[in-house]
């Protein structure tokens, strides 16, 4: 088993700005013990920041994949191909011009992407679904245009999280190991069908009815609190399970 963790909306609950998620008391040691009893198989795959996903998570042993799979905390040869790939500056022009026009909308700005928040505006997520499919038009090719929860994101073209723990699964710590997929939002459609492909496990966070959703999610669990109890369980349920193993060794005879 292998674990591949969404963060806004699944590991954490939904807040109104990026920067008012608050990451619950006793997460990171369950983050901390799936590490350990899980060998090191465990990735935090999200479209924020490096930076930001470090800061949150100040202390944890698990991989940080960031940007959607642009970046990451440990060398990832499969993926140095899709990394060179910015969003182009005059998308990015256009869209802080809508911010700028716009009360309550948020512009994100990241190393190879740009995310356009409409949360805390909803009257303005009309005219930006507009703004976002015309210059996804403009710019084919070039970039790719992510409808999440009232956000609208643009990424380089050949990065996506599925590339990500594509990559993170030739490593040693994840090779060979069944993938459990777990997000909540169409950026996380591409790795569900990675889990799917490899006889893994794709679990959404939030919606009970996957053929509404239209999701690749084979399972559903019911929001970030149930996702955190059943990652706690399985922490505790897979230490035991190895010490028990440990404790069912032959001794060594005395050399």
């Amino acid at each position: 088993m292998s674990l591949f963790l969404d963060v806004d909306g699944t590991l954490l609950d939904i807040a109104p700005t990026p920067d008012t998620v608050v990451v619950p008391d006793g997460l990171l040691d369950t983050l901390n013990a799936l590490h350990a009893a899980l060998d090191g198989a465990v990735a935090i795959v999200s479209g924020r920041r490096h930076a930001d996903l470090k800061a949150l998570f100040r202390g944890t042993q698990a991989v940080i994949v960031a940007e959607h799979g642009a970046a990451a905390s440990i060398p990832l040869p499969a993926l140095r191909a899709g990394r060179g790939g910015r969003v182009p500056p005059a998308l990015v022009a256009a869209l802080r011009r809508f911010a700028s026009r716009h009360p309550n909308t948020l512009l994100e700005l990241k190393g190879h992407g740009a995310a356009l928040h409409v949360r805390r505006a909803p009257e303005a997520a009309a005219p930006a679904r507009r703004l976002a499919e015309s210059l996804a038009d403009a710019y084919r090719g070039r970039v790719r245009l992510l409808r999440g929860k009232a956000v609208f994101e643009f990424i380089a073209a050949g990065v996506s999280k599925g590339r990500g723990i594509e990559a993170l699964m030739d490593e040693p710590e994840f090779r060979g190991r069944t993938p459990y997929v777990i997000g909540d939002d169409v950026t996380d459609e591409d790795g569900f069908a990675v889990a799917n492909r490899l006889g893994g496990v794709s679990l959404r966070v939030g919606s009970s009815d996957l053929r509404m959703a239209g999701s690749a999610a084979r399972y559903t669990i019911a929001g970030p609190r149930q996702l955190r109890k059943w990652l706690r369980d399985s922490a505790e349920r897979l230490l035991a399970a190895k010490r028990a193993a440990r404790g069912n060794l032959p001794a060594r005879r005395a050399s």
